[in-house]
C-alpha cells in the first residue's frame, strides 16, 4: 500500500488491508486500485466510511456515501459502489436521487393530517405559540374525520360539506370561520416545511358575516345585578367558611384563615373589577404580574409576550381597579410574581364554576367573561371617548375590531348629518353656455 503523503494514497481495499490503516492528525483517503472513485476516508479518531466519486455531466464532483466501515465489508462496500457506477454510467445523478428518496421519504411520514399533526406541527405549534394547545385542540376536534387524508388531497369540497352541518348544528359563523382558518395555518406550514407543494385551501374564503353586528355588553341594570351578585357570593363565601371552621373546631381540626374581615373573599372578585375597568382579555388577567402593575403610576402594562396581538399596551387604571389592585395587594401581602396565582402557584386556565355561579345569582343570562371587555369598550364609547383612543386602550391591531362599537355613539352621526342644509337660491351659481 502507497501512503507517501505527497502522492495519491492506493490499495486493493480488502479486509487486511483496511484493517491495517492507521489513523492520522488529518483526514485522508485511500483509493481502491481497481474500481474507479471506490476509497475509504479515514478520520484522526479511527472513524472509516466507504464512497464512490463521481462527476455529473456538469462535471461537479461528488462523493456519494456507500456506508461506514465495520457496518460494510470491504466486499460488500464494492459491490454497492459497483452498482452505483453503472447508474453513473446510464447518466444518473445518484446523490441528487439519494436526497430526492429521502425528502419523498420524509413527506411520506408527515402525509396525512393525522400524523401530520401528532408528530409535526402539534409539537411546533405548542411550543410557538401562546395558545399552541388550544389551537391544536381546535384542529383535532373539528377536523378528525380527515385524519386519515394526504395533506394535499383535503379539498374545498370537504370545508364546505363541514361548514353546512355545522351551520346546520347551530354553531355560530364567526367560530365556523375561526375554525377553518386555524386548519388553513396549519397547512401552510406543511407547504413552508416543503412536505407539500401548495396549500389545498388557498382559495377557501370565510363566511361572510356582519363584522359590526351586536356587541353582547351589560346593561346598566344587569352591571347592578352582577356588582350585587359578586358581595353576595362573597356574603355566602365567607358563611361558608365561619360554618366549616365550627365543624372543624369541633372535631379538633386547625381552621382555615378566616376570611370574614378580609377585603375579598377569593380573587373573583377584584378580578371581575379588574375586567371591568380596564378591557383586559381573561388570559391577560390570568398572567398579569405585580410587576407589570405600577400602582404608583397607576398603570398596568401588557406585555406583547402574554397579548393577543403581541403588542405591549399601557393602560390607565382608573379608581376602581387602582382601589381593587391595591387592597388585592394588601390582603396577600404578595408584590411580585402572579397577582391571580391558581393553588398551585401556576397561572389560572379557568374559572367557569365560580363565573357561572356568579351569572346565576345576577339573572345574567348569555355573557360571557370576555363580555366583560366589551362591556368596558361600549362604557367609553357611549361615554364620547374617540374610537382610537378606545382601540388603543383595547390593544386593537386596526380600527375595524373597534368599528364595532361605533353604532353605540348615534349622537356623533346624528351631530353630522344635522350639519345638511338645503341650498338657497342666492347661493347657486349658473354656468353661463359655453362655459
Amino acid at each position: 500500500m502507497n501512503q507517501k503523503p505527497s502522492k495519491k494514497r492506493t490499495a486493493n481495499l480488502t479486509a487486511r488491508t483496511v484493517k491495517a490503516i492507521k489513523p492520522e492528525s488529518k483526514p485522508f483517503r485511500v483509493w481502491d486500485n481497481d474500481l474507479k472513485g471506490f476509497h475509504i476516508r479515514v478520520q484522526p479518531s479511527g472513524a472509516m466510511s466507504y464512497y464512490f466519486h463521481y462527476r455529473t455531466e456538469e462535471s461537479k464532483a461528488i462523493s456519494y456515501l456507500i456506508g461506514k466501515a465495520g457496518t460494510l465489508s470491504p466486499v460488500q462496500a464494492r459491490d454497492a459502489a459497483e452498482l452505483k457506477a453503472a447508474d453513473v454510467a446510464k447518466g444518473h445523478d445518484v446523490q441528487a436521487e439519494k436526497k430526492q428518496k429521502r425528502a419523498e421519504t420524509k413527506q411520506a411520514k408527515f402525509k396525512t393530517l393525522g400524523v401530520f399533526l401528532d408528530n409535526k406541527y402539534g409539537p411546533w405549534v405548542e411550543a410557538n405559540r401562546k395558545t399552541g394547545a388550544d389551537t391544536l385542540r381546535r384542529i383535532q376536534t373539528n377536523f378528525s374525520h380527515l385524519n386519515s387524508k394526504p395533506l394535499d388531497t383535503i379539498a374545498k369540497w370537504d370545508i364546505d360539506k363541514w361548514r353546512s352541518e355545522q351551520r346546520k348544528r347551530g354553531k355560530a359563523v364567526t367560530t365556523i370561520n375561526r375554525d377553518v382558518v386555524t386548519l388553513k395555518a396549519a397547512i401552510s406550514k406543511a407547504v413552508e416545511w416543503e412536505l407539500i407543494d401548495k396549500n389545498p385551501l388557498a382559495k377557501v374564503k370565510p363566511i361572510k358575516t356582519d363584522s359590526r353586528g351586536s356587541i353582547r355588553h351589560l346593561s346598566t341594570d344587569e352591571e347592578i345585578s352582577l356588582r350585587n351578585a359578586l358581595d353576595e357570593r362573597e356574603a355566602n363565601l365567607r358563611a361558608g367558611r365561619t360554618s366549616a371552621n365550627e365543624w372543624r373546631r369541633v372535631r379538633g381540626y386547625p381552621p382555615l384563615p378566616d376570611i370574614a374581615e378580609t377585603t375579598y373573599a377569593d380573587h373573583i372578585k377584584p378580578m371581575v373589577l379588574l375586567s371591568l375597568n380596564t378591557g383586559m382579555r381573561r388570559g391577560e388577567v390570568f398572567s398579569l404580574t405585580w410587576e407589570a402593575a405600577n400602582l404608583k403610576a397607576a398603570t398596568v402594562t401588557i406585555e406583547g409576550s402574554t397579548a393577543k396581538s403581541a403588542q405591549t399596551r399601557h393602560i390607565p387604571l382608573n379608581d376602581k381597579a387602582l382601589e381593587a389592585l391595591k387592597a388585592w395587594q394588601a390582603q396577600t401581602g404578595v408584590t411580585h410574581g402572579l397577582v391571580f396565582p391558581g393553588s398551585s402557584g401556576k397561572p389560572l386556565t379557568h374559572i367557569k364554576k365560580s363565573w357561572a355561579t356568579v351569572l346565576k345569582l345576577a339573572g345574567v343570562q348569555n355573557f360571557r367573561w370576555h363580555d366583560l371587555r366589551h362591556t368596558f369598550a361600549s362604557k367609553l364609547v357611549m361615554a364620547g371617548v374617540d374610537l382610537n383612543t378606545v382601540r388603543e386602550l383595547m390593544g386593537h391591531g386596526d380600527i375595524t375590531m373597534t368599528l364595532r362599537y361605533a353604532h353605540l355613539a348615534p349622537e356623533h352621526k346624528a351631530a353630522a348629518v344635522a350639519k345638511l342644509t338645503a341650498p338657497q337660491s342666492g347661493n347657486v351659481t349658473t354656468m353661463k353656455a359655453g362655459k
